[in-house]
């Protein structure tokens, strides 16, 4: 132990043992020394101040540090505001303590108001030298140059089907090509651009349909127009996923390897970008909003048996956001929620949302009227695990009040899964429960009626099996769940499931009754639930499976007899057609509910890659093998411009249109026969044309040579073999037969 100071000996403090200059601190001094900043990097310039005198000085300095600390630290005396004849000139010179605080007054600060009539510009200082400095603004002023108005191709044009059948498109990647198809059902699909090495990862489409994704090693592209031109670009090296807000209005783009901002800068992103793994972009304006790095994973505790859990999945994705496109959320697990406002990437209220324990968050996917409620707001829930004697927590939050509306307490949770229903009017929770002994579980269905007053909570009967698959009916209230008998440790073959459907009692007027058990399905192979996105209609299917590939087409409202047991009931459950498509990877509805596609991805596996079109009812309308199949993408469509009206008016007379819609299939049919007619017959015309030029050939060929000609030598023929033989035939003919018993 080293001694104190009252107790140091005179040969413990002898100078002259060692010689100063000859210690080498060079690693010492490398890793510790500081750098004190150069350059202008830690310096913004604020315009758009008010002018003020000397009197007002320093009341408006006051006020603008609130300002300008929150982002950063500075003091008054690092604030310099230039006077000329007793007056301010509306702008002022502000140094920050280092240049990523500055950085973060330019995104942060500018355009913020700072009172009624004024609105701060921030700028760096570097970028007022680099720009502004003498010879690079001429003295004299120049108008602008304006460019000739030029149309630009209307990015929704797909919407207008040349054909007037109200096709829709998607995507085809296979090989080293992307496709894009008009569908024609059981013909061949019609195709609008093929391109070679269109993209070098995946294809992706945005929510609305708009723009079409690319993904290279640069970053991503969006496509869209008649013509397939590049629209936009976002230069995030090595990008490896993205996502879309709902509107369309943002991107965030990400990649596994931090971003290196080379020494001679980047086209899209600065320094205030460097080292960040997530990019958040406006896609109008093509500029980076905020950039995030990535959050460490905190390792997972054992489950309640025991067993050591496997590691978590790489959260995707890692922001979410609401559905009006105003705020985006990300999760730190186990501590807080930060909410940020769009476009300004500001946190809400300067402040994260602690929330101790945080598992799992979901934003509501519209925004719901709840009862009783007049306010804007929109709702995201989340739930938290037990710590210590405290239970585990579903909560319900309204933004931007960061109130809790509701709140439900749980016991014995081992993992809970959150499902919104896609018009924010039910969420599910899905809560697997274990007993005291922490040997067996059960699963509890929790779900939380948004839109009725108080958010009561209605719990559905306990189910014994694990649930691995959960479904709402989009637009409905109807659900369907797979479950399978927990597994007692790894098995070759997978489990049997069961597919349970559920739906409300009926009720009257326009209340929705309590959800009941409507059927279950036993010993099936089924893992995934395909909802039409109209609804009524579900494909329960066995996916990404070597042993099994069945489609199941379900039709809930079935308009025959429906049984004694499921009168009270709000279905009528029917089972339309069963498929099998081989080594099935993605199923996927097309936007209209009217078809469905399935397909083999070579990504998965390399066993009779390619795809299958089924109508709505299950009938195969098309099968095609395509070698390296990759993917098959349906193009979304926008929400409708009909109003609610409108629409019930098209269902009330829909049998109308489909007289029309009928003849126009029927006239298609004939013409297409017809076709095949005229084809066949323009093939005979030119087969007997070919044969009577070639006959006209050999004539002359024989009259060239002396010889006679084909007609006038089967008449010499004819004469030589003139004697005629008659021959003869003898036909035995039976015209009764007896028979007689002789004694």
């Amino acid at each position: 132990m080293a001694p104190s100071f009252d107790h140091l000996r005179d040969a413990d403090v002898d100078e002259d043992d060692y010689d100063e200059d000859e210690v080498d601190i060079s690693d010492l001094r490398e890793k510790y020394e500081v750098q004190l900043e150069q350059g202008y990097d830690t310096f913004v310039v604020v315009d758009g101040l008010p002018e003020v005198t000397e009197d007002q000085k320093p009341k408006l300095l006051k006020f603008l540090l609130k300002k300008l600390n929150q982002v950063g630290k500075t003091k008054e005396e690092q604030v310099y505001m230039p006077m000329q004849d007793g007056k301010s000139l509306r702008f002022a010179f502000v140094e920050y303590t280092s240049p990523a605080e500055a950085a973060a007054a330019v995104r942060q600060l500018d355009m913020v108001p700072l009172d009624k009539k004024h609105t701060l510009r921030v700028n760096k200082m570097t970028d007022i030298d680099r720009y502004g400095r003498e010879g690079r603004v001429d003295d004299n002023y120049v108008p602008p140059k304006i460019d000739d108005f030029a149309e630009k191709e209307h990015l929704r044009s797909f919407l207008a089907d040349p054909s007037g059948r109200g096709r829709d498109q998607f995507a085809m990647y296979r090989g080293d090509v992307v496709g894009i198809f008009w569908n024609n059902e059981k013909e061949v699909p019609e195709n609008i651009v093929d391109r070679q090495h269109w993209t070098e990862s995946f294809v992706q489409w945005s929510p609305l349909g708009t723009f079409l994704v690319s993904v290279h090693q640069q970053g991503v592209q969006l496509w869209g127009g008649a013509s397939w031109s590049r629209q936009k670009r976002f230069a995030h090296p090595f990008v490896n996923m993205l996502d879309f807000s709902p509107s369309e209005k943002y991107i965030v783009t990400w990649s596994n390897r931090p971003i290196s901002i080379p020494d001679e800068g980047h086209p899209q992103l600065s320094l205030d970008e460097d080292g960040k793994n997530y990019v958040i972009w406006d896609v109008e304006t093509a500029k980076p909003l905020r950039s995030f790095a990535n959050l460490d994973i905190p390792s997972t505790a054992n489950d309640p048996q025991g067993a050591p859990k496997p590691p978590p999945k790489f959260p995707w994705p890692a922001f979410k956001w609401s559905s009006d496109d105003k705020y985006v959320a990300r999760m730190t697990q186990g501590s807080s929620i930060s909410v940020y406002e769009l476009p300004r990437m500001g946190l809400l209220d300067k402040t994260t949302i602690k929330v101790e324990g945080v598992m799992d968050f979901e934003w509501a996917p519209s925004t719901p009227q709840r009862d009783g409620v007049k306010q804007y707001e929109q709702l995201f829930c989340f739930w938290t695990p037990e710590i210590g004697s405290n239970p585990a927590k579903v909560g319900l939050m309204s933004i931007p009040s960061k109130e809790i509306v509701r709140s439900l307490n749980l016991f014995s949770v081992t993992d809970a899964k959150l499902h919104w229903q896609s018009d924010a009017t039910y969420l599910s929770v899905k809560v697997d429960r274990h007993s005291k002994s922490k040997k067996s579980q059960a699963t509890t269905l929790e779900i939380f009626r948004i839109k009725e007053k108080g958010v009561p909570v209605e719990v559905v009967d306990t189910i014994k099996d694990t649930v691995i698959n959960f479904a709402w009916e989009p637009k409905g209230d109807r659900f369907v769940i797979i479950t399978t008998p927990e597994p007692t440790g790894p098995t070759a073959v997978a489990p049997k499931t069961s597919v349970a459907f559920f739906c409300p009692e009926k009720a009257k007027g326009s209340a929705v009754g309590n959800f009941k058990h409507l059927r279950t399905l036993e010993k099936k192979n089924s893992n995934a639930i395909y909802w039409s996105p109209k609804g009524r209609f579900v494909v329960v299917a066995t996916v990404a499976n070597q042993q099994s590939s069945d489609l199941e087409f379900y039709d809930l409202d079935f308009e025959g007899e429906k049984p004694e047991s499921e009168k009270d009931l709000t279905a009528n459950l029917q089972l339309m057609n069963a498929a099998d498509h081989y080594g099935v990877t993605d199923i996927q509805w097309d936007p209209s509910g009217r078809f469905v596609a399935s397909w083999a991805s070579v990504w998965k596996h390399t066993m009779e890659n390619g795809y299958h079109l089924y109508d709505f009812r299950g009938e195969v309308l098309r099968e095609e093998p395509v070698e390296k199949f990759r993917q098959w993408l349906w193009r979304p469509r926008p929400a409708t411009l009909l109003s609610k009206d409108e629409q019930k008016s098209i269902r009330k007379n829909l049998r109308e249109y489909s007289k029309v819609f009928e003849q126009e299939d029927a006239e298609r049919g004939a013409s297409a026969d017809l076709a095949v007619v005229e084809a066949r017959r323009r093939l005979l015309d030119e087969w007997l044309a070919w044969r009577a030029s070639v006959d006209a050939e050999l004539e002359e060929e024989r009259l060239e040579l002396g010889l006679p000609e084909q007609a006038a030598e089967a008449e010499a023929k004819l004469a030589e073999d003139g004697e005629q033989q008659v021959i003869e035939e003898i036909v035995e003919e039976v015209l009764e037969e007896n028979e007689e018993i002789v004694p």
